[in-house]
């Protein structure tokens, strides 16, 4: 025994430590040293077989506590420690199935665990699935946008492989079935822990759990099946459509595997904004500038829509800012008859660089005004008052 280390020391663990700590310690080092998870390591079994002896002493809270008091001496099969011995790689003692059953699921667990994995594996694995998506970009004018346009998209796309038709063998040789799983996908791998032998499965390492195997890979895709290929199409965006919509295309994505069906291609919609319009929803919103003299006595103007030229009176005594709606002027929304409004704010301009004659006439106007005139300013001065 005097060449044996301290137990505490070989899970790396202080004296206090709790039972939790210690299963957890145990746990990792089960990771850190289990032979089959590290068949390359010569000294693995040698240092599993220290660490299963330290984790049966330290987990039986009788023999623990001989082990405190007397160190090896009190754990020795002579004091009762129990005929297979305090631990070693062929027994556990005290340790509990419960106990390997968590450090199997923890370790083992992407194997698929204790059964349960089977034939599923290759059934899986051959099992139709669809294609994947493929996204794009397009980028349309804002009148685009309201009207509707029909647009080119261009896209790199997984296709079936014209050599080999989709089979990956070459001159079209479809797969055979795995030798080492026999077409079922998984290999049994027997894990040896302690006293106790368990069965666990895995993906077969030869076929990748598909169950068939590819004797001679196509030259074109290389086994695959499928070859990347450059695909255009033409689409019709529909009147209304905002930024950042986007327009799925059924069925022109990437190709599906096993005879699944194809992906889509799901186009995003970019709108260039407009120089004039602006949108909110399906309304529209924008600037119209009139003079003094339209503002003043009222005029019959045209505002731009995105329809075109619409004609609209303007009133006599209309505000800076006045805001006048155009009903169903607005934009459509997508597949459907409702339209918005067109909201358009009213800019007086008020008249620059005047000569001297106009400064006076302009001032001479000003001083035969009365409150009648200026209703605003007499609400004011009645308020001051």
């Amino acid at each position: 025994m005097a060449d044996k280390r301290d137990y505490y020391e070989v899970l790396g663990i202080s004296k206090t430590a709790t039972d939790a700590e210690i299963k957890k310690a145990y746990h990792a080092m089960v990771k850190k040293y289990h032979p089959d998870l590290h068949p390359d390591d010569k000294n693995a079994e040698e240092k599993m077989k220290e660490v299963n002896e330290a984790y049966d002493v330290l987990s039986d809270s009788d023999k623990r506590a001989r082990y405190d008091r007397a160190g090896f001496a009190g754990v020795d099969p002579s004091y009762g420690a129990g005929a297979g011995g305090p631990g070693g790689f062929g027994g556990f003692g005290g340790t509990g199935f419960g106990d390997i059953g968590d450090i199997f699921s923890d370790i083992f667990g992407s194997m698929g665990g204790f059964g349960g994995f089977g034939t599923r594996t290759a059934q899986s694995q051959n099992a139709p699935r669809k294609g994947d998506d493929i996204r794009t970009d397009v980028r349309i004018s804002f009148m685009e946008a309201c009207r509707g346009v029909d647009v080119s998209i261009r896209v790199n796309r997984l296709e079936k492989c014209p050599q080999c038709h989709g089979t990956g063998g070459k001159n079209g040789a479809a797969p055979e079935t795995c030798p080492d799983c026999r077409g079922s996908g998984v290999q049994r791998v027997t894990q040896r822990l302690g006293g106790a032998v368990f069965q666990t499965q895995r993906a077969c390492q030869r076929c990748g759990g598909k169950g068939t195997i590819i004797r001679e890979a196509c030259p074109a895709c290389m086994g695959s099946g499928t070859v990347r290929k450059p695909f255009s199409t033409k689409i019709s965006i529909p009147k209304g459509v905002d930024n950042g919509n986007t327009n799925r295309i059924t069925g022109e994505g990437d190709c599906g595997v096993n005879g699944g069906r194809n992906g889509d291609i799901i186009v995003r919609i970019n709108v260039t904004p407009h120089e004039y319009f602006e949108r909110e929803g399906n309304d529209i919103y924008s600037e119209v500038t009139i003079s003094y003299l339209q503002a003043a006595l009222g005029d019959e103007i045209t505002v731009p829509t995105i329809d075109g030229g619409e004609s609209f009176k303007i009133p006599a005594g209309t505000q800076n800012g006045t805001v006048f709606v155009l009903k169903n002027k607005g934009v459509n929304r997508p597949y459907s008859s409702f339209r918005g409004d067109h909201h358009f704010a009213v800019k007086v301009e008020v008249p620059r660089n005047l000569n001297r004659k106009q400064a006076e006439l302009l001032r001479a106007f000003d001083e035969s005004l009365d409150d009648r005139n200026r209703a605003d300013k007499k609400k004011f001065s009645d308020w001051f008052r």
